[in-house]
């Protein structure tokens, strides 16, 4: 088979989707015929100088496409054209692909599950072969050597030490002096928003949220008991004035903002703004929960509430998801050195320390000296996508919320005339082996708003264009 890879990130296809053309141009002109064993992952990447990463990303969406088949310690060899799935009868042609049923379920669930979907173009994370591989192995080679007598417990409540005292000096950087007794670890920021909304709030209370907001905080807040109002969050911020009638209405206890491109709007608070949210909140009593996961990838300088406030009545949190790897599940908060006893205790009774094996693991990537290079490469190539994707959707007619070129996401709205909504285009879309993320996921009312929320490191792909083209009577 064979197969050159053409980095030219302007004009060439992504990786992955290069390695899958070439495997199936190979199967098509039966270079490779059915049952044959395709190189391992490993092999590949070594042999044409490319990511492990990219590789098995390649691999999953063949087998995903039926054009290959994967076998626990067998490894990946092209699929028979007969082949039949394991329920199937023998010698019968293989089902129809179908595609997964829209709603909440299928989001904060099975789609972390779900690889038979090609086009990813609504999730929520970095591509494979974008994330921080070489800090990864070498994170994790360093944790191989560490006697085992010594990762051998549980680990601190507050999580691994070093780790902590790094982020506090990264934080005093930015403008947020704490010490590391400020700092608890969690495993990824929705935990950190769960440990504050069980430390902080109460059944019954009201709390804030954006409109749009952060997905998966939603259900988060409606297992608390929790009551939610909306505030529409605009390209500068929230609306503060209705936040104020909003305050003086329902007294709420907190409010919870993604201050730097925000998910889903890809928007950055100004500093205008973020001086107006401190004062309501401090004029009626209110908690602030900052999540600022996507801090690493904006260009410049923006505000940080916690900085602003002196971790007061913030509670700032903030983890290595969208730079270093979802997979290592490795956050952080920070707050008042009691506020953090109160949640490192809700912390162990829910369910005991974090994973300080990860945690080492985090600790060694930011520290073997590639780190911040990574970081520099992964917004260079997501401006790319902005260019490009921004580019796509005005000549669609798509207007858009905001245009950050950082960070994964933007928000665009359906055309003018458009009459069937966000969640009916995205249910169409799945059956093309599509992912789109609907306005009513980052709404608490689940309105089906005219929006849909776009990951442009996902979106560089022919047929979603296609499909939005012809969807759009274009």
């Amino acid at each position: 088979m064979e197969f050159q890879p053409v980095r030219d990130r302007a004009r060439a296809p992504s990786l992955v989707q290069q390695v899958i053309d070439a495997i199936a141009r190979a199967i098509d002109t039966q270079a490779l015929r059915p049952g044959m064993a395709l190189p391992s992952v490993r092999d590949f990447a070594r042999l044409h100088g490319v990511s492990t990463f990219t590789v098995a990303a390649a691999y999953a969406r063949l087998a995903a496409a039926g054009r290959v088949t994967s076998r626990p310690g067998a490894g990946y060899r092209v699929a028979s054209r007969s082949s039949a799935s394991p329920g199937d009868a023998a010698g019968a042609p293989p089902r129809p692909w179908s595609p997964p049923t829209l709603g909440a379920e299928w989001l904060l669930s099975d789609v972390f599950a779900d690889h038979s979907i090609p086009v990813k173009s609504g999730c929520g994370w970095l591509p494979g072969e974008w994330l921080n591989e070489d800090g990864l192995h070498l994170g994790l080679r360093h944790v191989a050597r560490v006697p085992g007598a010594r990762i051998a417990g549980y680990g601190h409540p507050y999580g691994y030490a070093p780790l902590r005292a790094t982020i506090a000096g990264h934080l005093a950087g930015l403008g947020l002096p704490v010490q590391a007794d400020q700092v608890l670890l969690t495993q990824g920021v929705t935990h950190g928003l769960d440990l504050a909304i069980r430390t902080l709030l109460r059944p019954g209370d009201t709390v804030v949220v954006e409109r749009p907001c952060y997905a998966n905080l939603l259900p988060l807040l409606r297992l608390a008991g929790l009551r939610i109002v909306s505030v529409d969050r605009g390209p500068a911020g929230l609306d503060c004035q209705a936040l104020e009638q909003l305050a003086a209405l329902h007294r709420p206890r907190a409010l919870f903002i993604n201050p730097v491109l925000q998910n889903p709007t890809g928007a950055t608070l100004s500093m205008a703004n973020a001086f107006q949210l401190l004062r309501v909140a401090e004029q009626h009593d209110m908690w602030i929960i900052e999540d600022d996961i996507s801090r690493e990838l904006a260009v410049g300088v923006a505000p940080m509430l916690a900085a602003l406030d002196g971790a007061r009545r913030v509670v700032y949190l903030s983890g290595y998801s969208k730079v270093v790897s979802p997979s290592v599940r490795v956050g952080y908060l920070v707050a008042h050195a009691e506020v953090v006893r109160d949640m490192a205790r809700t912390k162990m009774a829910v369910g005991l320390t974090s994973p300080e094996i990860l945690e080492r693991v985090v600790h060694h990537a930011l520290h073997e000296g590639r780190y911040q290079a990574h970081v520099a490469r992964v917004r260079e190539r997501l401006a790319l996508a902005h260019g490009k994707v921004a580019q796509a959707l005005a000549e669609l007619g798509m207007a858009l919320h905001s245009e950050p070129r950082a960070g994964l996401f933007l928000w665009a709205g359906l055309p003018h005339g458009w009459h069937g909504g966000a969640n009916a285009l995205a249910s169409r879309a799945l059956g093309d082996g599509i992912w789109l993320a609907p306005g009513s996921y980052f709404d608490a009312e689940q309105e089906d708003i005219a929006w849909l929320r776009l990951n442009v490191a996902y979106s560089d792909d022919a047929s979603l264009w296609r499909f939005l083209r012809q969807a759009m009577g274009g």
